[in-house]
């Protein structure tokens, strides 16, 4: 039986629990035509965008289990009632459902992407409807100033209230929750681009985060052990972060100006490897966290 179980999981990349997740997510219990429909979805998916994970179907091995600051993410989520999560470059909504699943409150959930194809296509992928999985999504450009204004992060709480979601939907845009979030989620966003729009990226999303101390902005992407320059299958060139460089992204130090001002937030980068389909990744698995 153990046998049997290892090869079903291996078509799809997942361990035991990943892929008992999947099945409860689909109701598709059968392997074989979990795995077709999956691939289905997939292609299509590949067709909007061509992220080397979805072609692995990387995408299907659930990033927050693996962030260490998420038992903190759960445990706010569950006990305070105005705890906003927002899962920035959601894609096709795994980590979105994921948290759901763990029990953070459906109702405080938020996923955000370039491509709205991808959410879409998620509720294909996950036998749900915007009904029976009821998170707003809100597509749009992270760099772009009309979906998220320039601004210093907050210090003090927002004079603004916390937007309705149906506002945010109608709105096209997360500038009413800039100094509202609890927690914002960004795995395998960073390491798309290069060195300045990466700060820039970070200045956008510590505008968003709630100055309420606990709150975080945490995710996983690929590093390296000294920072440089490589170039992508697509041929892009992009930036890896050492740990050391991505933390003084967020907090400043040897004649960088941080994100935030000094004192203001705990920073966390750990590098880890792995090895998928033969080719070893370094990443950056890290939080900051408003203190």
């Amino acid at each position: 039986m153990e046998a049997t179980n290892n090869a079903e999981q291996n078509k799809l990349q997942l361990d035991e629990s990943e892929l008992a997740h999947l099945k409860k997510q689909t109701g598709i219990e059968d392997v074989d035509e979990l795995t077709k429909h999956v691939q289905d979805v997939v292609r299509r998916a590949h067709e909007v965008f061509g992220y080397k994970y979805l072609t692995s179907t990387l995408f299907l091995k659930s990033k927050l289990a693996r962030l260490p600051v998420y038992k903190h993410v759960l445990e706010v989520g569950k006990t305070r009632k105005d705890a906003l999560f927002l899962d920035l470059g959601c894609g096709l909504g795994h980590d979105t459902r994921r948290a759901a699943s763990d029990g953070y409150p459906v109702q405080n959930l938020i996923a955000s992407d370039l491509y709205p194809e991808f959410w879409t296509l998620g509720h294909e992928l996950f036998k749900s409807t915007p009904e029976s999985f009821p998170v707003p999504f809100i597509p749009g450009d992270a760099f772009n100033n009309d979906f998220i204004p320039d601004r210093k992060p907050f210090m003090e709480n927002p004079n603004t209230p916390r937007p309705s979601m149906d506002s945010l939907v109608s709105s096209k845009s997360l500038a009413g929750l800039q100094g509202h979030l609890s927690f914002i989620h960004a795995s395998a966003l960073f390491h798309l681009f290069r060195e300045e729009p990466q700060r820039q990226l970070a200045k956008k999303f510590a505008s968003l985060l709630s100055p309420v101390p606990g709150s975080v902005i945490f995710g996983l992407h690929r590093g390296s052990p000294e920072p440089r320059e490589k170039t992508n299958h697509r041929g892009e060139t992009i930036f890896c972060h050492s740990p050391e460089s991505f933390k003084r992204v967020w907090t400043g130090g040897e004649g960088e100006e941080g994100v935030f001002p000094p004192g203001s937030v705990e920073v966390e980068v750990v590098p880890f490897q792995i090895d998928r389909l033969g080719e070893e990744y370094y990443l950056l698995v890290w939080s900051v966290k408003r203190i």
